[in-house]
């Protein structure tokens, strides 16, 4: 009966020995951990009517996500003019070094009418990449696109080919290019819609971002002109700062670039790129001419939409890059190391309405298992935000390195091997024959003690057993 006691005892301390560990576990998982958070839900993004906009094609996106904030007829065909430029910029940055050497050919300088905007380039002359881009972007230099052209694509042919094919990977749908800088042909078409996706794909090349930012550029004297007076201003008023009063000054404070271009059959085109606090957008204009008051619609288009834009819409920039969402309790680790920052790897900005009053609550889901060891910067969750149609993510980071704890994991194990040990004796143990005879009833009788010659003791034999 007591063996049995003891067997029911040491059971009693194993199962809470089990308990005690998934509890601490339990507790520490959930501290944090595995976080799943519903998304509110918020409205699309509308397309506004209420802007005055006088060119016949034209489209205002957001530059980060390509939303689209205002357009009018911006998949109808156009001529493109010089904003055909951006997509010559394009496949030289991806084609190209800066440092690489082209040498003007007699078919570049020779091609271009003489109506057109050159940088004055010599036949045999060589310029660096960098040089022809800069003078391909600022004044719109259409023998500097010719250069380019043959440099990477052999002929001007191949690489109008080139173009077309990098137009439908970015994904235009109506563009066709027969030459790279806009000289026009009646083949040569695209919309608003596909010039602004290319100026948003030629705005992620920095040195592209750099260049249609300037406002003059000096060509360096070469092989074949030792002067140093070939110097151009940009053909983007909007750019160019001036303190004028005058009804015909388009400088816009927060404009970028993006690109121009002009002729007879187009009329007035731009690709316009401006940024305040975070937002940045992209206006197109096609077709533009001149209103009744003799001002230019192109640039009174661009800055009537970028004004809405930033009136009305905002980025929201939720987590910096690197910065601290929260602290977890990691099971398992050192009482020093076991409160664990958690980082947000990449920074997290949303584009909404100005006046939205929508809280955003992010989704955020843990790695299973999490316990220590954990190294620093190791990937250990995932936060999503989704606005609208839109999905924001990033990847959630262990600022320090956690370590296992050494103690009381080990200390719990042995306790639990010893007592497992314990109980499999008692459970093997057989009883003894002392045992066997009780439990039978029977008694034992013993001599009295005598002495002997040796002094011991003498037993005498078990005899008269009782039922």
């Amino acid at each position: 009966m007591r063996k049995a006691k003891y067997f029911i005892l040491l059971f009693i301390i194993t199962l809470l020995c089990h308990f005690w560990v998934s509890c601490s576990y339990a507790t520490e998982n959930s501290n944090g951990l595995n976080v799943t958070s519903s998304t509110t839900s918020v409205n699309d993004v509308a397309t506004s009517s209420k802007i005055t906009t006088y060119s016949p094609a034209c489209i205002l996106i957001e530059a980060n996500s390509g939303k689209v904030l205002y357009e009018k007829d911006s998949n109808k065909v156009k001529y493109p003019a010089s904003t055909t430029k951006i997509m010559t910029a394009i496949l030289t940055m991806e084609n190209c070094e800066l440092t690489d050497v082209a040498t003007v050919s007699h078919n570049a300088i020779f091609s271009v009418p003489s109506s057109y905007v050159t940088a004055d380039l010599k036949e045999g002359e060589k310029l660096t990449i960098e040089q022809l881009l800069n003078v391909l972007l600022i004044p719109s230099a259409n023998d500097a696109a010719f250069v380019l052209a043959e440099h990477i694509g052999g002929s001007v042919e191949n690489f109008a080919n080139m173009m077309n094919e990098k137009a439908k990977e970015i994904g235009c749908l109506n563009t066709h290019f027969v030459n790279p800088n806009g000289i026009h042909n009646k083949n040569h078409t695209t919309t608003a819609y596909d010039l602004a996706l290319m100026g948003r794909y030629a705005m992620q090349y920095s040195k592209i971002r750099e260049i249609v930012k300037k406002t003059k550029y000096t060509l360096p004297a070469t092989n074949k002109y030792s002067k140093t007076d070939r110097t151009f201003t940009t053909s983007n008023e909007l750019i160019v700062p001036n303190n004028s009063k005058a009804k015909d000054n388009y400088y816009y404070e927060n404009a970028i670039g993006i690109k121009t271009g002009y002729t007879s059959e187009a009329g007035s085109c731009i690709i316009a790129g401006a940024k305040k606090n975070n937002l940045e957008v992209i206006a197109v204009i096609l077709g533009g001419q001149s209103n009744k008051d003799g001002l230019s619609q192109r640039y009174l288009d661009c800055i009537n939409l970028f004004n809405y834009a930033f009136e009305n819409y905002k980025v929201e920039t939720v987590h910096e890059k690197n910065s601290v969402l929260k602290q977890i309790s990691i099971p398992g680790a050192t009482k020093e190391t076991r409160n664990l920052n958690v980082i947000v790897k990449d920074e997290i900005s949303f584009f909404m309405e100005n006046n939205s009053l929508n809280k955003y609550e992010p989704e955020i889901v843990f790695n299973d298992n999490l316990k220590a060891p954990i190294s620093a910067n190791t990937v250990i969750g995932k936060i999503t935000y989704h606005v609208g149609d839109d999905t924001y993510s990033s990847d959630l980071l262990a600022e320090t390195s956690v370590i296992a704890s050494g103690f009381w994991p080990i200390l719990i194990r042995i306790i639990l091997i010893l007592v497992t040990f314990c109980i499999i004796i008692l459970l093997l143990k057989k009883p003894s024959n002392n045992n066997r005879l009780k439990k039978r009833g029977y008694k034992e009788k013993h001599s009295k003690k005598g002495a002997t010659g040796s002094g011991r003791f003498r037993f005498t034999a078990l005899n008269n057993f009782e039922e």
